[in-house]
């Protein structure tokens, strides 16, 4: 009886680091499983089309200094929403339009201080770096009297950037939704493919020497992709 006992007690032993091993490994498939699903719900496939933003905020990160050191590089970067709104003739543009570009996007309005303070800084670095691979897309959101903004732009002799503007304010809400937009002016680098590469909330001396080499670094790493 003894024997039988003792080989009882010995068996259990024996059971027991199994059961341990085995509660493990049914905790580790859960893990894995809801790690599995919290992966799946990142949009691996909006990871992956935003891949070269993702490799562009990274590289001009340690850029984002002096006069632009409040520009934030995007941590996981995704495309941005359809926005919409009109050029100086009132046909429909959409952000769409600049895809194969990098394109630096900023909403701005007249009774916006800091705005108008800047605009003269984005027109000379629209002059300085516009073209084929970049663009400045400064997109006026009053949403009365349409001819003031035109006014005040020639007044300040803002001439190197075109003019685009959504009376509804719209494109800010819709920035606003999708977590771009905290209040006025907005600014956001956006890489050939429509994602976003960094975001600023506020105005910035983009005319800066900082400012050139931040965009300039952007469009070097974006040509090397």
């Amino acid at each position: 009886m003894t024997t039988e006992v003792q080989n009882g007690a010995a068996g259990k032993r024996r059971l027991l680091p199994m059961l341990l091993v085995g509660a493990g490994v049914a905790a580790a498939v859960g893990l894995a499983a809801v790690y599995g699903i919290a992966g799946y719900g990142r949009n691996p496939a909006a990871a992956g089309t935003c891949a070269d933003a993702r490799a562009i905020g990274q590289r001009i990160a340690p850029l984002a200094r002096g006069e632009v050191a409040a520009v934030g590089v995007a941590k996981d970067p995704r495309p941005l929403p359809e926005l919409a709104f009109n050029d100086r003739d009132g046909a429909r543009k959409t952000l769409a339009d600049w895809r194969g570009r990098m394109v630096l996007f900023n909403l701005w309005a007249t009774w916006c201080v800091p705005c108008r303070k800047e605009m003269p800084a984005l027109d000379a670095l629209q002059a300085k770096l516009g073209g084929p691979s970049f663009q400045i897309v400064a997109v006026n959101i009053d949403t009365r009297n349409p001819e003031k903004p035109k006014t005040w732009l020639r007044e300040a002799g803002v001439e190197k950037l075109a003019y685009y503007a959504d009376p509804s304010a719209k494109v800010f809400q819709d920035l606003k939704a999708a977590g771009k937009a905290f209040g006025m002016p907005t600014t956001v680098l956006v890489d050939r493919a429509g994602c976003e590469i960094a975001s600023l909330a506020g105005p910035a001396e983009w005319a800066s020497e900082d400012a050139v080499k931040l965009i300039e670094a952007a469009l070097a790493v974006e040509r090397a992709l």
